[in-house]
């Protein structure tokens, strides 16, 4: 990811060795072996969301700017509650919760695990401050590193099982912690800068559409490393002749799409679209604003102009379903999108912006959700959401890959979205 060396989203050498580290999967090799390389992995992770949240004051990290973000010290804090919840407790008969307050105030949706906190009043939560999130960080980690280099018998296996989805659900949650302090920034009429030397990663300049071929094809998760239950089970699909884009739809395009009154045009927009066009007063991607007769946006080193080579980014599933419309073109499926990705047809497939599918987040055939409380992780959500592919430069290095499945509602922009073409031949 070509960004500038000091900054906070750059992957150092401990981001690297957690990469190295994470792919040997729980059971493999000596035990020893497996402590050191998942200790690594572990100490890896916690250090990176300590690293992207370093920029931000005390003040930063309380501000909850709509109920979609949340607070940089809830992320800190709830993240720890997850390896304290479902590691630490079942398996450490010894240990003593930090604070019996903090299962309350951390725990984000899991039912099953007990009440939460509303919320849309995270914000609110100015207490405890960031120093006993910081001891809470400590005292958990310490912990889960005892239980790393001593766990054996019967439990080691379920233990390192879901220390490998801890460290997926913390590193979701550290690109989260960027797109909701970006949010709470655009807020600010000074436009703050999260880090003023970072810059965003270049897209490819390429042109052309690349034939997708037809036929039956495998989709899902392969079996070969980690992921996430909702990417399975691996399951066939029949994909029509079609063509995919090569690049991802760039700024100077949408300006054009802008200035032929997309946002003006009824007769682009679902419904839904078109009423929330109307509700919000959109004219352009999240974030733009217009200054002196230019297009400017607010990104992590704060107001930028709107560069016309840079992929379109902040943009609801609304808004690429209109765009591709307005193109004579439509957003690719799931499918076509991870056929074409494995074929190595797409350019800047990932690393820049998420990229729009028109598939309806469901289930693969097959799907059951797990048991208990980490059942509830992905398999609840099934409905009214649209599937997003690839990853944004914010994801942390090591975590997406091909068959990820992210999902948003349809309006959302405060995300790192952008959009892709098809096309049927």
């Amino acid at each position: 990811m070509p960004r500038a060396a000091a900054s906070p989203l750059v992957p150092d050498a401990a981001a690297k060795a957690q990469n190295r580290a994470a792919k040997t999967a729980p059971g493999q090799g000596p035990s020893a072996d497996r402590s050191r390389r998942w200790l690594q992995a572990f100490r890896a992770v916690r250090a990176e969301t300590e690293r992207r949240a370093a920029p931000l004051s005390a003040e930063d990290q309380i501000i909850q700017s709509m109920p979609d973000a949340s607070p940089a010290k809830w992320h800190r804090a709830h993240v720890t509650w997850f390896f304290e919840q479902f590691l630490v407790v079942p398996h450490e008969p010894r240990y003593r919760i930090f604070d019996e307050r903090f299962p309350f105030l951390f725990n984000s949706y899991y039912v099953a695990a007990g009440p939460r906190h509303a919320r849309p009043e995270r914000g609110l939560i100015t207490r405890p401050n960031g120093e006993e999130v910081a001891a809470y960080r400590r005292h958990v980690d310490a912990a889960v590193e005892h239980l790393i280099e001593t766990i054996s018998g019967a439990g080691a296996d379920d233990f390192f099982t879901l220390l490998e989805i801890g460290l997926h659900h913390e590193q979701q949650h550290q690109e989260l912690l960027i797109t909701d302090i970006l949010h709470a920034f655009a807020q600010n009429p000074t436009h703050p800068a999260y880090d003023a030397k970072w810059r965003p990663p270049a897209a490819h300049a390429v042109r052309g559409y690349a034939d997708v071929p037809a036929g039956i094809h495998a989709i899902g998760h392969d079996g070969d490393g980690y992921c996430f239950d909702n990417e399975g089970p691996r399951h066939e699909v029949l994909l029509q002749p079609m063509r995919i884009a090569r690049a991802l739809v760039s700024n100077a395009a949408w300006l054009e799409f802008i200035a032929d009154a997309g946002y003006t045009t009824p007769s682009l927009w679902l419904s839904d679209g078109w009423n929330t066009v109307e509700a919000q007063g959109w004219q352009a991607p999240g974030y733009w604003r217009m200054t002196d007769g230019a297009w400017f946006s607010m990104t992590l080193s704060g107001s930028k102009p709107v560069d016309p080579d840079a992929a379109v980014c902040h943009v609801s599933y609304y808004e690429a379903d209109a765009f591709a419309r307005w193109a004579g073109k439509h957003l690719p499926t799931e499918a076509e999108w991870e056929v074409a990705a494995r074929l190595g047809l797409l350019s800047d497939a990932g690393g820049i912006v998420w990229q729009w599918t028109r598939s309806a987040y469901s289930p693969y055939p097959g799907f059951r959700a797990a048991e208990g409380a980490l059942g509830e992780y992905n398999g609840k959500f099934m409905v009214n959401q649209m599937v997003l592919r690839g990853c944004s430069f914010a994801t942390p290095a090591g975590h997406a890959r091909v068959s990820y499945r992210n999902f948003f509602h349809p309006p959302v922009r405060w995300q790192f979205c952008g959009v892709r073409l098809s096309d049927y031949v």
